[in-house]
C-alpha cells in the first residue's frame, strides 16, 4: 500500500496575496508619499491610519468637508493605451474639486488601489499621479490602501478610488443662499472629458478610435484649487458646481440651491467646445441633449458671481492659467 502524499502547507501567498511584496513596494514609495506632507502631518508610527492636526489654524469655527470618488471606466481606456499616471491625478481631482464647491481648502487625501495581483510598475505609475495631484492641490497624501484581491480582479484588472477631506470656516461656506436673479455664471475650462461618461465614450468609439484619440481622452482632470483660491480672494463667489456625476446640463441647476424661483440659463456657443466631444458625438450618433447631460462639454467648474464682477472673475481665472467665460445667468423661472 502506497504511503499517502504529504499535503502541501497552505499559505497566504499560495492563495495569491503577496504581503511581503506589497510591503517592499510600499517601502520604496514612502519617500514619494511623504513629499506631500507638511507640518500638519504627524508621524503615523507604522499603523494603518494617518494623523493630521489643524493646530493653531486661522479657522475660528472650522467645518470639515469630505468627498469620495473614483476614476470610473476611464481606466479601461488607460489599459488599452498602457498609460496610467494620469489616472492618479484624476483620482485626486475628482475629489478635491468636489470639496471646492463649498469653498473648502483640501487638507488631505487617501488613495485606494484594488488589484488582482501585485504589479509594481502599474501601481507606481498610479501613485506618482496621486502624488502629483496632491501637490497641485496643496494637500497631504495622508495614507491609503493597496488591496490585492485575486479572484475578484482578474488578469490586469484593477480599480482606483480616493477620499478627500477639506476645511472651511462656517461663515464662509458656499451654499448658494445669496444667489439672485441677474447674477452671472462663469465657466472654467475643463482639460477635456475629465473622468466622466467613459462608459458612453467606450460605446461610441471603437478600440482603434480609442487608441487614436488616447491623448485627448486620457488628459488628466483639471484641478481647480489654485484658480478657485485666487477667485475667492478677489471676487464675490456665491455658488460653485463641479461638473461631474453627469454633464453640464445636469449640474448647472445646482447653482440655484434650494431657491425654486430661480433657474440657471445657459448662453449657447459662449465658449469653445473641445474637439474630442465632436468626435464622440459623431462616432456614436449621440443627440446634442444627451451629450450635454453626460459630458462637461468643455466646462469643468462653474460659479456664480454678481454681474459687475464677471469681467474680473474671468481675468483672475485667466491669470491662473485657466481659461474662463461668462456662460450664462440666473433668472426668475
Amino acid at each position: 500500500m502506497a504511503a499517502p502524499r504529504a499535503r502541501r502547507e497552505a499559505s497566504y501567498r499560495q492563495a495569491g496575496v503577496d504581503v511581503e511584496g506589497a510591503d517592499q513596494w510600499l517601502a520604496r514609495m514612502k519617500p514619494l508619499v511623504r513629499s506631500t506632507w507638511g507640518a500638519q502631518v504627524l508621524p503615523d508610527r507604522g499603523q494603518f491610519a494617518g494623523l493630521i492636526t489643524l493646530g493653531r489654524s486661522r479657522f475660528k469655527d472650522p467645518v470639515l468637508v469630505a468627498s469620495t470618488d473614483g476614476v470610473g471606466t476611464k481606466l479601461k481606456v488607460a489599459q488599452l493605451a498602457g498609460r496610467y499616471e494620469g489616472l492618479g491625478i484624476d483620482a485626486v481631482a475628482m475629489n478635491v474639486n468636489d470639496v471646492l464647491v463649498y469653498g473648502a481648502q483640501p487638507l488631505f487625501f487617501l488613495d485606494y488601489i484594488a488589484i488582482g495581483r501585485l504589479q509594481p510598475p502599474l501601481m507606481s505609475a498610479l501613485l506618482r499621479g496621486v502624488v502629483d495631484g496632491c501637490r497641485q492641490s496643496g494637500c497631504a497624501l495622508l495614507g491609503g490602501e493597496t488591496a490585492e484581491m485575486p479572484g475578484v480582479y482578474r488578469g490586469e484588472d484593477f480599480d482606483l478610488a480616493g477620499f478627500c477631506v477639506g476645511v472651511v470656516e462656517r461663515r464662509r461656506i458656499l451654499d448658494g443662499r445669496t444667489v439672485r436673479a441677474g447674477d452671472v455664471i462663469v465657466g472654467l475650462a475643463s482639460s477635456g472629458v475629465h473622468a466622466n461618461g467613459f462608459s458612453l465614450v467606450r460605446q461610441a468609439l471603437s478600440s482603434a478610435q480609442l487608441r487614436r484619440h488616447a491623448d485627448a481622452l486620457l488628459t488628466p482632470t483639471r484641478i481647480y484649487v489654485k484658480p478657485v483660491a485666487a477667485l475667492q480672494r478677489q471676487v464675490q463667489i456665491k455658488a460653485i458646481t463641479h461638473v461631474t456625476g453627469g454633464g453640464l446640463a445636469r449640474r448647472l441647476p445646482s447653482l440655484v440651491g434650494r431657491q425654486p424661483r430661480l433657474q440657471a440659463r445657459l448662453h449657447e456657443r459662449s465658449w469653445p467646445v473641445p474637439a474630442i466631444f465632436d468626435v464622440i458625438q459623431r462616432a456614436g450618433g449621440i443627440a446634442p441633449r444627451e451629450m450635454s447631460r453626460t459630458f462637461n462639454m468643455g466646462i469643468g467648474l462653474a460659479l456664480v458671481c454678481p454681474r459687475q464682477e464677471a469681467v474680473r472673475a474671468v481675468r483672475v481665472a485667466n491669470a491662473q492659467g485657466c481659461a474662463a467665460w461668462v456662460i450664462g445667468h440666473l433668472e426668475r423661472g
